[in-house]
């Protein structure tokens, strides 16, 4: 491959930012962001905040070395205010974004306190949350030698840790860094979990990759996926004016205690019962009853129609 000389071909470096500030300029006026366009939230730190929030709730196995009796609450304090700070300046950045600068700063710093706040609030919680996911990965993996494993090297629990922050955020109104943070764990992991997705307790994905869930997904208790499922959406209707409708209810509602194995696709506002088992590989459209058990064979059978 053969690269152009830039002295050659007449451009320059500055010709080249020329070109592009015409480009974002004119990408600017099509938004009607034109003049002083607000701050997007910042994805690496956003990153940081997450990395800082998990070493506070699990300060012995993610925090820094060395921790003692006397110096953990310091520390977990410590990590804590830095991480809510820097955390409220992104807040407040989403905040402009989204009213184009019309609110005044006071407003918007006073609207991010108040969501920090009741972020800051629910953290207990999220750990007492958390800590099941990580009981559900032990007890549901026989590979699984410890909790403490399981905590420091599983994916999912990954995943699952920037899922529920962010799920948190999402619940109190500021959907973007939301969304940042789960494309974040989807980057690091292969999973991806809408911060919209309602999950309950004890949830378990087995080695992850390539498993989606959807904005309107409902996944209950006690859990258990496999990698590359997909909880999607069937189709995607449109309006009078041919764009999409956001917001419908679209993915699946999974009850308690559902296994659902490697490479199933469950799609469209279906149920799938209490207590089933959805094989490998599966195609599922329709609800199932409670304590079902679906495989591949029965699916293809019921599309023949035999």
């Amino acid at each position: 491959m053969t690269f152009p000389d830039l002295k050659k071909t007449g451009s320059t470096i500055s010709t080249i930012v020329a070109e592009l500030r015409t480009l974002r300029l004119a990408s600017l006026e099509h938004r009607q962001r034109l003049n002083n366009p607000p701050k997007l939230p910042a994805r690496k730190t956003l990153a940081h905040i997450v990395d800082r929030l998990s070493a506070a709730l699990f300060p012995n196995r993610l925090g820094i070395p060395d921790l003692t009796d006397e110096s953990i609450d310091f520390f977990v304090g410590h990590t804590l205010d830095t991480a809510l700070r820097d955390l409220t300046i992104e807040v407040q950045r989403e905040l402009h974004f989204v009213s184009g600068l019309e609110t005044s700063s006071s407003t918007v710093g006073a609207q991010a306190a108040r969501i920090i706040a009741a972020f800051a609030i629910r953290l207990p919680d999220i750990r007492v949350i958390l800590e099941s996911d990580i009981r559900a990965a032990y007890q549901g993996d026989p590979a699984a030698r410890s909790i403490d494993e399981v905590l420091v090297c599983y994916p999912g629990i990954t995943a699952i840790t920037h899922y529920r922050l962010a799920h948190e955020l999402h619940r109190l109104e500021v959907p973007l860094i939301a969304r940042m943070i789960s494309e974040i764990a989807h980057s690091l992991t292969g999973i991806e979990i809408h911060p919209g997705a309602q999950i309950g307790e004890s949830f378990f994905i087995d080695h992850g990759t390539g498993v989606v869930i959807g904005e309107t997904a409902v996944i209950g208790r006690n859990v258990r996926l496999y990698q590359a499922v997909t909880l999607g959406a069937k189709s995607f209707p449109v309006d009078e004016q041919g764009t999409l409708v956001k917001g419908n209810l679209r993915h699946p509602v999974v009850e308690d205690d559902v296994v659902i194995y490697a490479g199933a696709t469950i799609l469209g506002r279906i149920t799938i019962g209490q207590g089933s088992t959805i094989g490998g590989n599966v195609w599922l459209t329709h609800s199932i009853p409670p304590n079902s058990r679906i495989a591949q064979a029965q699916t293809h059978h019921e599309k023949n129609g035999t």
